[in-house]
């Protein structure tokens, strides 16, 4: 039951991340903002990781920690250009929605797991969600080039997903996150020299970036990464759906925004597919350990 907890955290700090971004300097461009964001989780998990010593790279599976690492480097840029070039509204949903049918497909035609009806169902509600919750918001173009942006960022937060289950299962999470973080930070590097970077060293510069560094990746993609021990990657990215709900949530008691009757409805919808996905999870949990203890008790 914890993994699923874990995933639904993950999301809750990923939501923090445009209220953060609200208060970032007006000079500071949402690109280099995600690259500093990377700079900064990628540091933080390196420097817990090497202060455990829990670092262990002799039997490191390559392909897939690359694999991971470009994932996550190509979806900070993908989705803000998206956003750029389609509007916030569009980008996030297409980006957003897309990300678990994607997920369920891959482990579909790649793994050959079928996803749950359950899943199905959850996936159902939650996209809905989102679609009410973000196309309400005022009038977008969908900009072709920026739907396939949005496309290519929902794959790429897929395939991360898919690969980080496989990475987690041999390593533990702090080393993956960490190893993945830093090298994606490695790939996004030349971008803080494209791009000015001065808005860093003023207070709110620091203080946005170690917030959107440290808990809105670092822990959070830690959590993520622990979460994905226990459940399916088509389930996490459903349930990683938290996300858009609580920036929707924090937008109106901090930033001060306006939600209608519409988006209220929409995190209902959100809270539904997530709530029966959780509720899925728990059962089974209670039906594994009632068939342990049955086989123990026969034997």
């Amino acid at each position: 039951m914890k993994g699923p907890i874990f995933i639904l955290l993950a999301g809750i700090l990923w939501g923090t991340t445009g209220t953060a971004q609200a208060f970032a300097p007006e000079s500071a461009h949402p690109i280099a903002i995600g690259a500093a964001r990377l700079a900064v989780g990628g540091v933080f998990l390196l420097c817990i990781v090497l202060a455990k010593g829990k670092v262990n790279l002799r039997y490191w599976p390559v392909k897939q920690t690359v694999a991971a690492a470009l994932s996550m480097a190509f979806y900070q840029p993908l989705f803000f250009s998206a956003v750029t070039l389609t509007g916030v509204a569009i980008g996030t949903v297409v980006a957003i929605g897309s990300a678990p049918i994607l997920s369920g497909m891959i482990e579909w035609l790649v793994l050959k797991k079928r996803p749950l009806l359950i899943w199905w169902f959850s996936t159902f509600l939650s996209i809905s969600g989102c679609l009410l919750l973000f196309l309400n918001n005022g009038s977008a173009s969908a900009d072709p080039l920026g739907v396939l942006l949005a496309l290519g960022a929902g794959l790429t937060f897929a395939v991360y997903t898919l690969v980080s289950r496989e990475l987690v299962e041999n390593h533990s999470a702090l080393s993956v996150v960490a190893v993945v973080f830093t090298l994606s930070a490695v790939c996004l590097s030349p971008i803080l020299f494209i791009y000015d970077m001065s808005w860093v060293a003023s207070l709110r510069g620091a203080g946005v970036s170690l917030q959107l560094g440290i808990m809105s990746t670092g822990i959070a993609y830690l959590l993520f990464a622990r979460g994905l021990l226990q459940v399916s990657s088509s389930t996490a990215v459903t349930l990683a759906l938290a996300e858009p709900m609580t920036a929707a949530l924090l937008g109106v008691f901090i930033v001060g925004e306006h939600l209608s009757l519409l988006s209220w409805l929409g995190i209902l919808l959100l809270l539904a597919g997530i709530g029966a996905l959780v509720w899925s999870s728990r059962r089974r949990d209670k039906v594994t350990n009632t068939l342990s203890r049955s086989a123990s008790n026969t034997l």
